[in-house]
């Protein structure tokens, strides 16, 4: 069959010989074709070939199809010449689309399905895809792409190309490859990539109390387990016979055998000679300079429904059946499965999200039953009875909360935020922050065990050693140019000298100093905001118009709409910073030339938290340490940027900062997680209808498995760790400030379970399959959330002892109340000091009009929050002895509370070995086994060595692969 190109009144179109026969070959393909055959492009045809096809709307080509739909006659010859007189007929893009339609029709006819992962010989298998667009490129970049794919050939892989006549847009081609068993056996010996060699002989232990329980949870065990269990050991390609290897296309799993060729394709060089620039190579360059558009590796199968190949697992199919679908969230994953499809590094990823996401149970169970005991101890509260008063709160005038535009005002103004703050702010907060301190610390021990049996069950042990030597990232390779001895390996290795590496984290460090920088004064920009608006509510809010709003109106005063208000820009503040700081982080990582990914990857790490850290807890430590501590007292305020500024330092609510700084966290919180979970699931989908929008409605056979995956979203080199920040933030927001809100771990326990299932839905729906890659941990992150447990200990302390009233109001009850009595009476009296109007200086009296109608001259003294002397006293204005006395039951409990913590912290870390104990035994068993299986791999040979040499007088070495051919391998490890 030949295609063939004309023009006709400036319509590209797309014809076939009316001589072709029926049984051509499928679609112009040769079953039996060799990857140097398997494109026009490659010159095999002498006919120009310029082919230009132009697509409409789904509904359109439908109907076209529909018109050309074959009959039960359709391969007759009369209907293929009456086909033809139609097609003949018409013009324009009608005719066009005809010819284009009748042209992929071929395939249907054929019985053949582009639906698949094979190659047209439907024998070797698709490991990876890449993509470029012919239409406007330079020679340059034709230039290097036939060097590229030749030099893929030389090192053993095998092309296939679609031509972009076959592509739905009509102007993209697609170049698929193949990895053969000989390149996959010598990488696998190069990567050390473990594979069985033994079925494991030692014994479950299933015995597990009360196991029956969680029937419900579990899935099938052909779903969690899907592979055997087997001891392994390193590959060897001089001893393939020694593994279990019973079919060599499947040896290897899919995602093994795209990280190979992703590791090929990440070191092949695209000039030709030896002797060229040696940053010429790399995948990953061609696809920034557009040589390439795309490089993937395919999903095996449609999501939702099974391949119809029975050669092709459809694992994809499995997942999103058994563990993508949101109705599913109650069911444990499938880890076992998602590794063996993505790879190991996704792999804990999700196995770190759901332990962690089960652990939050625990606590979300005890926060809301502390939250509920503020509930059930409302009627209790007498401090709260006491403001709400008309006696005693009515008739206790406060001074003005800022100058000029605020008023005197009455404390029983302040009722309803002493009754929420209540519910926060009582005797289970204390219990609650020590049991989160110890909860944080068992996570961490029980995920260290959770983790190390990972490692053994998907061979990682030792795996960081073999990182460190084998996985040099391409970018340090060809960006060091000076060679120094390896003492270890004894050659000679790229590495970057002192000066510069010195010179470039210094630059580095500066440029994550001066972002840091920036955050903390738009973070003194929002406080500055929170000083100057305060002002303006009040008058707003003086005549009391929200009154008049149903149910809400009580509710709405000048501190809670301030900080609303505040907290809302800040939230908006902190995605604008997150998405400049981003580029900035990858830049300057970039430019320190990390030597291994795992190296890269922590570096980066570092940079992101760091910002982050500041960026979304910065508002929340301004609330809880540093509002209303530094305020000072009518006549002597203190102000932020001096008295010239007239920003006066905000005061807490007579019922304290707390309900503030609940406000606050959730606030940040639940809106970081609402916007997460819109941004990950809604824009990928949006972005993947747009873009499918012609082809999706295509038949199964016609839409093939490379233009489905090209059409999906790139799941970028960052995209898992985007997904641990988001949960390590999280984890900060329910460990540094849960004594504030012990709602929160119920809060993040909701949005995990829906976390969990937008992850695996968006990652097996709406993304292209990611390049499989090894991880043994879940890296520096493991650090990091060590560092914030240790934090959250202190701040959780300090958030206690200053931030809420508990101290306070114990000190009141032991030692100050008037009638001995073990009970509040008299505290709200007792915790305002006096000041007498007179003596308040003109620049912080109120105006005139700004008075309520209930002022009048008779009030001549107004209560503030503190503990100082009255006027009148030989020491007025000065500090009260209880005020010291508070201050050193502070500081006491902060000490007894860290010391208390932190002993049971490392208790529990001692008594809980990080490696469970039948592990370590399995990892000891399986290390005693390679050695005696290769003692007697070893001697068997050389017995049949010495067998041979006596029978045949042969001196030459047995060979395991006497006629493999010789490829250049890629890597400077060997």
């Amino acid at each position: 069959m030949h295609r063939i190109t004309g023009k006709a009144g400036g319509d590209s179109l797309i014809e076939m010989s009316p001589t072709d026969s029926l049984n051509d070959d499928m679609n112009g393909y040769n079953q039996h074709a060799s990857s140097s055959t398997g494109s026009l492009q490659q010159g095999q045809s002498g006919l120009p070939y310029t082919p230009d096809v132009c697509l409409e709307t789904c509904e359109s080509l439908n109907t076209s199809l529909a018109s050309l739909a074959p009959s039960d006659h359709s391969d007759s010859p009369q209907f293929e010449a009456h086909t033809l007189e139609r097609i003949d007929a018409l013009t324009g893009l009608s005719r066009k689309r005809a010819l284009f339609l009748k042209f992929r029709s071929r395939i249907d006819k054929q019985n053949y399905s582009k639906d698949s992962v094979f190659f047209r010989d439907g024998m070797r298998r698709i490991d990876f895809v890449l993509s470029y667009d012919d239409d406007k490129d330079g020679e340059k970049k034709q230039e290097r792409r036939k060097v590229y794919e030749a030099n893929l050939e030389k090192v053993g892989l095998e092309l296939e190309t679609e031509d972009k006549s076959e592509s739905e847009d009509g102007k993209t081609y697609f170049v698929k490859i193949h990895v053969p068993w000989e390149v996959l056996a010598t990488y696998a010996d190069v990567l050390k990539i473990k594979v069985p060699f033994k079925a494991n002989d030692i014994p479950e232990n299933h015995d597990i109390p009360m196991n029956w329980l969680m029937t419900p949870f579990r899935l099938p065990e052909h779903i969690m387990n899907p592979e055997p269990d087997y001891f392994t050991a390193p590959f060897n390609k001089s001893k393939a016979d020694f593994f279990l290897i019973d079919n060599k296309d499947t040896f290897f799993p899919p995602s093994t055998r795209n990280r190979i060729v992703y590791y090929i394709l990440s070191r092949c060089s695209y000039i030709k000679g030896e002797c060229g620039e040696k940053d010429k190579k790399g995948i990953k360059r061609l696809l920034n300079n557009g040589t390439y558009t795309a490089a993937f590796p395919l999903h095996d199968c449609r999501y939702w429904k099974k391949s119809r190949d029975p050669n092709c697992e459809s694992e994809r199919y499995s997942l999103y059946k058994h563990w993508a679908r949101f109705f599913c969230f109650f069911k444990e994953q499938p880890v076992n499965r998602i590794r063996k499809y993505y790879g190991e590094k996704i792999g804990i990823y999700f196995a770190w999200l759901g332990f962690y996401t089960e652990m939050l149970l625990f606590a979300a169970v005890v926060g809301t039953i502390c939250f509920i005991y503020g509930f059930l101890t409302y009627d209790n509260n007498e401090w709260s009875k006491e403001i709400c008063s008309e006696e005693i709160g009515g008739n206790i005038i406060m001074c003005p909360l800022c100058d000029k535009k605020c008023s005197y005002w009455k404390l029983n103004t302040t009722c309803n935020s002493s009754w929420q703050s209540h519910l926060f702010d009582n005797v289970a907060t204390v219990f609650f922050a020590i049991f989160m301190g110890i909860w944080v610390t068992l996570f961490l021990e029980f995920w260290k065990r959770r983790q190390a049996r990972l490692e053994y069950e998907w061979d990682l042990v030792d795996f960081e050693e073999e990182q460190q030597q084998l996985q040099l990232r391409p970018e340090y390779e060809t960006k060091c140019t000076n060679q120094k001895l390896n003492r270890i390996t004894q050659e000679m290795e790229p590495y970057l000298p002192i000066t510069s590496k010195c010179a470039r984290i210094c630059l580095s460090g500066a440029t994550v100093v001066l972002w840091i920088s920036l955050i903390i004064a738009c973070i003194i920009g929002v406080i500055a905001y929170r000083l100057a608006v305060y002002a303006a509510f009040a008058s707003i809010m003086k005549d009391s118009h929200t009154a008049n709003l149903n149910v809400v109106g009580p509710y709405i005063t000048p501190q809670l709409a301030t900080s609303v208000t505040a907290s809302c820009i800040n939230f908006v503040i902190i995605m604008i910073l997150n998405l400049m700081y981003e580029r900035v982080a990858i830049w300057i990582t970039d430019m320190e030339i990390p030597k291994t990914h795992l190296e890269y990857e922590n570096k980066l790490t570092v940079k992101m938290f760091l910002f982050q850290f500041v960026n979304y807890y910065s508002s929340c430590f301004y609330v809880a340490f540093f509002k209303g501590k530094f305020v000072g007292y009518p006549g002597n305020y203190a102000y932020m940027f001096g008295s010239w500024s007239k920003l006066r330092n905000e005061e807490c609510d007579p019922g304290g900062c707390l309900i503030e700084l609940t406000t606050q966290l959730v606030i940040v919180m639940t809106g970081k997680q609402v916007w997460g979970n819109i941004q990950e699931a809604l824009v990928p989908w949006l972005m993947n209808w747009w873009g499918s929008r012609k082809a999706r409605n295509h038949p199964e056979s016609l839409y093939s498995r490379w233009e489905q995956d090209h059409d999906l979203q790139a799941f970028g080199q960052l995209g898992l760790f985007y997904e641990y920040l988001e949960m390590v933030i999280q984890f900060g927001f329910i460990t540094l400030f849960v004594a504030s809100f012990p709602l929160a771990p119920l809060l993040a326990l909701i949005n995990n379970i829906i976390e969990v299932r937008v992850d695996a839905w968006k990652l097996t729906t709406q993304f292209r399959r990611p390049v499989a890659a090894k991880a043994h941990s879940i890296g520096a992150w493991e650090e990091i959330l060590g560092g914030i447990a240790a934090l959250s200990v202190v701040t959780n302390a300090f958030i206690v002892a200053f931030t809420s009233d508990m101290i306070p109001r114990l000190v009141y009850m032991y030692a100050y109340q008037p009638d001995g009595e073990m009970n509040m009476k008299g505290y709200i009296n007792n915790s305002l000091s006096v000041f007498n109007i007179s003596e308040i200086p003109l620049v912080n009296r109120p105006d005139e009009e700004e008075n309520p109608s209930w002022f009048n001259s008779s009030i001549t003294t107004c209560r503030y929050r503190d503990y100082r002397y009255p006027p009148g006293h030989e020491k007025e204005y000065s500090h009260t002895m209880q005020f010291w006395h508070i201050l050193a039951a502070k500081l006491a409990f902060i000490i007894i509370m860290e010391h208390v913590v932190f002993l049971v912290k490392f208790f529990v870390a001692w008594m809980i070995p990080d490696v469970p104990s039948d592990v370590r035994a399995r990892v000891k068993r399986e290390r005693y086994l390679v050695q005696e299986y290769l003692h007697n791999y070893e001697v068997e040979k050389l017995k049949l060595q010495l067998s041979q040499n006596s029978n045949q007088e042969c001196t030459c070495t047995p060979m395991i692969y006497p006629s493999l051919p010789k490829h250049e391998v890629l890597s400077e490890c060997l």
